[in-house]
């Protein structure tokens, strides 16, 4: 009979790209990951990876354990938690991602704060300028910011978030008139690439006709982390396109100025995303959830 740590082990397995993959996940060596995998094949009497020199796949057994097992291991969490005398401990590993900016501002500060606040929990944040949820790659919870592809995943909004277009007073003092969005083609233009969003293509809206505008700039300056495209932009370096909740203190100092503001920028919401309902969802990961949804609103409202 498979116990917990079997079923732990083989969604680690199955969460890898290789047996050398899982081994470093499991800090033991590859011949005793497939030590293991054989002696829990022969628990069930079933093959559950196809084995090749550079991979591995799941068979139809394999893909029923990881996904039931998965589940098994929540509800068995839950019903340690319910059972013990201390209800409200929380405990085990959380495994969260999140574009670097907004990690590094917020997520990170927060982790933290939840960390010190239950001390048994140990909790992993990824920053990425492109996050991306995958089979290989699949964290607890995934902060995103910008346009989202249709998706299985559950999306929680944890914050509504505008885009701006922005300059200094030093770009616009010097530079031609800026009355259309078509007119950025003539002017000095700073990219952001992340999300494997399009990043020359700004699309906006115009507030009284709902009419949409798209203009294809030609960036002078690009970049894939959004504190460099800021501190060019506050440099008088060109114009660039920002979420509100990233640019609050600069607007308010002075540093940059929103411009066009007739013309709406798609939202960029703050969103949550899991693989798994409430129902589902295992008390740590509820519990982060809800003490971040608190906690990041207090932060954002600091700068209101």
């Amino acid at each position: 009979m498979l116990c917990s740590s079997d079923i732990e082990f083989f969604i680690t397995i199955a969460a890898s790209r290789s047996l050398a993959a899982a081994a470093r996940k499991l800090n033991v060596t590859p011949p005793s990951v497939s030590q293991r995998l054989q002696h829990v094949e022969a628990k069930l009497g079933v093959k559950l990876v196809e084995r090749n020199a550079r991979s591995i796949s799941l068979t139809t057994e394999g893909k029923l354990l990881a996904k039931r097992g998965e589940l098994l291991l929540v509800e068995l969490e839950n019903l340690q938690q319910d059972l013990s005398n201390d209800k409200l401990t929380i405990s085990g590993d959380i495994k969260l991602m999140s574009p670097i900016g907004f990690g590094e501002r917020h997520i990170g500060p927060i982790v933290a704060e939840f960390q010190n606040q239950y001390p048994l929990t140990r909790i992993e944040l990824s920053l990425s300028d492109i996050p991306k949820w995958s089979v290989h790659n699949s964290p607890d919870i995934m902060f995103y910011i910008g346009y989202l592809e249709d998706s299985s995943l559950k999306r929680i909004v944890l914050a509504k978030n505008r885009r701006l277009l922005l300059a200094s007073p030093a770009y616009l003092s010097a530079t031609t008139d800026l009355n259309h969005p078509m007119d950025l083609v003539y002017h000095r233009c700073i990219a952001l690439r992340e999300n494997d969003e399009d990043a020359t293509m700004w699309r906006f809206t115009e507030s009284k006709t709902n009419k949409p505008v798209s203009v294809r700039i030609t960036p002078i300056l690009a970049s894939n982390v959004s504190q460099i495209t800021k501190d060019w932009c506050i440099a008088g370096q060109g114009i660039i396109q920002r979420s509100e909740w990233d640019v609050k203190q600069e607007l308010e100092t002075g540093k940059l100025v929103e411009i066009l503001p007739d013309y709406q920028l798609a939202s960029a919401d703050i969103v949550a995303l899991l693989s798994s309902d409430r129902v589902n969802r295992s008390r740590k990961v509820t519990a982060f959830l809800e003490f971040m949804q608190e906690r990041l609103a207090e932060r954002l409202a600091r700068f209101d």
